[in-house]
C-alpha cells in the first residue's frame, strides 16, 4: 500500500496502430453480454470510440519489447474495431486511444476491476436522457435505432414521464422498485398515483399486481364484453381514454370511462334491436346486456324450421359430402403430414356446415305477433332469442278454455313460473287444439250425467288397473303429460292428473352465463324443433320414439322440475332432504360440475370474517395472513384468486354426510349396558374405576334455563351475517 505522502502516478495514454494490438487470453469476459459485437461495431463507426482500450507492453521470452500491445480489458471494442477494419471502413493502421499500464499486478486483475468497478447506468438516468433527446426532436425509431434497443424498450422508458416527479424521486433514492414504478405508469393521474403509494406503503402488500388493481378499479377491461362488442374504436371516437400497460400483457387496456362505454353500447344494442325488429318483422324486440334466468315466463315459445334445399343445394351437398369422404380416407392413411389436405378438408367441412346449418324460418302470422330478446354473450357478440308471444297478442278464442285455470292452480306451490326453458306453447294457439277434444261423444247422447260419470268411473278405474300392468305404456302417459306442459302449456289435454311446476330462479343473477343454463337451453332448444307443432300428434310422436331417446326426453321434462333452492319464508326439510339423496344417487358434486367461488356469486357477498374461513379452510393460516390486512372488496378480489383451483365449497354447496344407524345391540352389549352406565358408572350408581357411590344425574330440562340458553339457528345466522 503507497504511503499518504507518496504522489499516485496515472498510466500515460498514447495512440497505438491498430495492426499492433492483440487480444490478450487473460481477459475475463467470457460469456458474451449486452448488445452485440456488430452493434457497438456500429455505434463507434457513428460517434467514435468512447472509450480508450486498456493494454500493456508485451514482451518476449528474453524480456524484450516485440513492438506489440496486449489488450486485457476492452476486448469487445477490439473485437468491434477489427470487424470494421475487416469491412474495409477502417485502416489497419488507424490510431486507436489507448492507456498503457506499468501495474505489475496480473492482467486477469485488470480486466476484472475494469469490469467490476464500473456501474451501470441507472435506469431513471437511461430514461430521461432518451425524454431528452425525445425533446429535441428525435423521434422513437431513431433513438431505438441509435442505441440498437427496441421501439418498445424506448417508448416504455418514456411511458415512465407519467409517473409523479414524487414517486420518481423515491425511486431515485431507492425506497421503490423499478416493477413499481412501471405499475403506477399506467394512468397519469399524478394525483391518484400518490394516492395509492400513500395508500400501500403504510401496509406490507407493496406487489406491482396490486398497484395496477388499485389503479384500475374504477376502470372497465378491453376485454369486458360491452368493451368488445362496443369495439375500442368508437370507444375512443366518442373521446373515451384507454389506458395501457407497456411493462406487461394488457389484453388491450382499460377503459377509464365505463359510463360513456355503458351508454355507447346500449345505444348500438338497440339500434341492433331494431334493425332485426324491422328485418325481420317481429312485433317488439327487447334489449338488453342481461335478461334474468327465466325472463320468458308465460310466454308462448313457438319455432322456426329450415328452409328445404333446392335441388342444386342438394346436389352440391351430395358433391361435397364424397370429396370430404375420400380426402378424410386419405388423410386418415397418410404417413405424413399434407397442412394443403388439411385445409381442403376444413374448407368442406365448412361448406358442409353451411348447407346443413341454414337459418330457421318462422311463420309469418307467428312472427307478426311474437317477439324476440338480444343481450350480449359472454363473448361480446350478440346473443339473439326468438319466437315469444305475450299473452295478451295471442288470437282470441284460439285457446282452450279450461287450460289457463289449470295452469293457475298448478303455478300455486314453491315457485310462480317455470324458467325460460319451459313457458311458452311449442307453436301458434290454432295448431295446438288436441284433436277430437271439442267433440260430443256420440254415444253418451239420450244418457243422464249420473249415468255417465258412473259408467266413465269405471272405466277409468279399469284402465288404471290396465295402465299399472304395462310399464312401457305408463311412461309414455307420463312422458306424454310432461312434453305437453313443458312445451305446449296445456296440462289439461293428457287424462293424467300430474302437477308438474317449477321455481322461479330469476332472482339470482349470473344463471344465464353458467354452463349448466347454457346445456340446458340447448337440449331445450334441440327438442323444441324436433317435436310436432300440433299437440295432438304428440301421443303418435313419443309411441314411435326409440326407448333411449324417450328416456332422454323424459330426464330432460322432469329435470326442470327440480327445486331444491333453500328459502327463509318457504321451509321444505324434507324435499331439501331428498335433493340430498338424489344428488348422492347421481354422484354430484358441486365442485366437479365446475362452480367456483367469485366475487360476484360469493366472496363479494359474505363477511370478512367469512372470507378469512373460506380461505383458512382452502389454504391454510398463511394465505390469510397474506389478506387479512386488505379491506372488502381487495379481500374478496384476492380470496378469488387464493381459492381458484382449490375444489373449495360453502356449506349450501357441499354433499352431505348420511348420517350411519348405530349399530345393533349384541347379548354381550345388552348385558354390559345393565351392569353399566353409558358415562362408565354403573347402575347401582358407583364408579366403574373406583365403586365409589355416586350421586344420580339427572337430565337437564329443555325448559330449564340452568340447562342453558337454546340459541335459534336462524338467529345464529343472522347475526353472524
Amino acid at each position: 500500500m503507497a504511503k499518504a505522502s507518496e504522489k499516485i502516478t496515472l498510466n500515460a495514454g498514447r495512440e497505438i496502430p491498430f495492426n499492433k494490438l492483440v487480444l490478450s487470453q487473460r481477459n475475463v469476459r467470457k460469456t458474451k453480454a449486452g448488445i452485440s459485437v456488430a452493434d457497438l461495431a456500429e455505434d463507434i463507426a457513428r460517434r467514435g470510440l468512447l472509450t480508450s482500450l486498456n493494454v500493456r507492453v508485451e514482451h518476449d521470452a528474453q524480456g524484450r519489447e516485440t513492438g506489440f500491445y496486449r489488450i486485457p480489458a476492452g476486448g469487445r471494442r477490439f473485437r468491434a474495431l477489427e470487424l470494421l477494419v475487416s469491412q474495409g471502413r477502417l485502416a489497419r493502421s488507424v490510431a486507436v486511444p489507448c492507456i498503457v499500464s506499468k501495474s505489475t499486478t496480473d492482467e486477469v486483475e485488470d480486466s476484472l476491476a475494469e469490469n467490476v468497478q464500473r456501474l451501470d447506468l441507472h435506469p431513471l438516468d437511461q430514461f430521461r436522457a432518451i425524454v431528452t433527446l425525445w425533446e429535441e426532436g428525435l423521434g422513437e425509431e431513431e433513438i431505438a435505432a441509435r442505441f440498437f434497443i427496441s421501439v418498445a424498450t424506448v417508448r416504455q422508458r418514456l411511458r415512465l414521464a407519467s409517473v409523479s416527479p414524487r414517486l420518481l424521486e423515491r425511486y431515485a433514492a431507492d425506497e421503490m422498485t423499478l416493477q413499481q414504478v412501471m405499475a403506477f405508469s399506467i394512468t397519469d393521474d399524478h394525483a391518484r398515483q400518490e394516492q395509492v403509494w400513500e395508500l400501500i406503503s403504510r401496509q406490507p402488500s407493496r406487489e406491482p399486481y396490486y398497484i395496477r388493481r388499485l389503479l384500475t378499479e374504477t376502470t372497465v377491461r378491453a376485454t369486458d364484453r360491452r368493451a368488445v362488442y362496443l369495439g375500442i374504436e368508437a370507444y375512443e371516437a366518442a373521446g373515451g381514454i384507454v389506458m395501457h400497460d407497456l411493462f406487461d400483457d394488457d389484453n388491450g387496456g382499460w377503459l377509464e370511462d365505463p359510463s360513456l362505454l355503458e351508454q355507447l353500447a346500449i345505444e348500438k344494442l338497440r339500434a341492433n334491436a331494431d334493425v332485426l325488429k324491422a328485418d325481420e318483422g317481429w312485433k317488439w324486440v327487447e334489449a338488453a346486456f342481461d335478461f334474468p334466468y327465466g325472463h320468458t315466463a308465460g310466454l308462448r315459445r313457438f319455432y322456426g324450421e329450415r328452409a328445404e334445399l333446392t335441388d342444386d343445394e342438394l346436389a352440391r351437398r351430395q358433391e361435397v359430402e364424397a370429396q370430404y369422404k375420400t380426402l378424410d380416407a386419405s388423410y386418415a392413411e397418410a404417413t405424413e403430414y399434407d397442412p394443403d389436405l388439411e385445409q381442403r378438408l376444413e374448407e368442406l367441412g365448412d361448406e358442409l356446415d353451411r348447407l346443413n346449418n341454414r337459418p330457421f324460418v318462422f311463420d309469418r302470422q307467428e312472427v307478426a305477433r311474437g317477439g324476440a330478446f338480444i343481450s350480449l354473450g359472454a363473448d361480446g357478440k350478440p346473443k339473439i332469442e326468438r319466437g315469444f308471444v305475450r299473452p295478451e297478442d295471442e288470437p282470441v278464442g284460439d285457446g282452450e278454455g279450461d287450460d289457463a285455470s289449470d295452469r293457475s292452480e298448478e303455478d300455486d306451490g314453491d315457485g310462480d313460473g317455470a324458467p325460460s326453458t319451459m313457458d311458452g306453447a311449442h307453436s301458434g294457439a290454432e295448431t295446438n287444439k288436441v284433436d277430437g277434444a271439442d267433440e260430443e261423444d256420440g254415444a253418451a247422447r239420450g244418457l243422464s250425467d249420473r249415468v255417465v260419470e258412473d259408467l266413465t268411473a269405471a272405466r277409468t278405474l279399469a284402465l288404471r288397473n290396465a295402465l299399472a300392468n304395462d310399464p312401457a305404456i305408463a311412461f309414455v302417459a307420463a312422458l306424454h303429460a310432461l312434453v305437453l306442459r313443458t312445451f305446449f302449456s296445456q296440462g289439461s289435454a293428457s287424462c293424467l292428473e300430474l302437477t308438474f311446476q317449477s321455481a322461479n330462479l330469476g332472482q339470482t343473477p349470473g344463471l344465464c352465463d353458467t354452463a349448466w343454463a347454457k346445456e340446458i337451453d340447448q337440449r331445450h332448444e334441440a327438442w323444441g324443433h324436433d317435436l310436432p307443432r300440433n299437440a295432438g300428434t304428440i301421443w303418435d310422436y313419443l309411441i314411435s320414439l326409440d326407448e333411449v331417446s324417450r328416456q332422454a326426453l323424459f330426464a330432460h321434462c322432469i329435470s326442470l322440475s327440480l327445486n331444491a333452492v333453500v328459502q327463509t319464508w318457504n321451509r321444505r326439510p324434507a324435499a331439501i332432504a331428498h335433493a340430498e339423496q338424489l344428488a348422492r344417487s347421481l354422484g354430484f358434486d358441486m365442485a366437479e360440475a365446475g362452480w367456483e367461488p367469485t366475487v360476484d356469486n360469493y366472496l363479494g357477498r359474505i363477511t370478512k370474517a367469512h372470507i378469512l374461513m373460506a380461505v383458512r379452510e382452502a389454504r391454510g393460516e398463511k394465505a390469510v395472513e397474506l389478506i387479512d390486512h386488505l379491506k372488502k372488496p381487495d379481500m374478496a378480489r384476492e380470496a378469488e384468486r387464493l381459492l381458484r383451483g382449490r375444489r373449495w365449497l360453502p356449506e349450501p354447496l357441499r354433499a352431505s354426510v348420511p348420517e350411519v344407524p348405530p349399530p345393533e345391540p349384541t347379548d354381550c352389549t345388552i348385558a354390559a349396558d345393565a351392569n353399566v352406565g353409558g358415562d362408565g358408572s354403573s347402575a347401582t350408581g358407583e364408579d366403574a374405576e373406583t365403586g365409589a357411590p355416586q350421586s344420580p344425574v339427572q337430565e337437564p330440562d329443555a325448559g330449564d334455563p340452568a340447562s342453558g340458553p337454546v340459541e335459534d339457528e336462524d338467529a345464529l345466522v343472522s347475526a353472524t351475517d
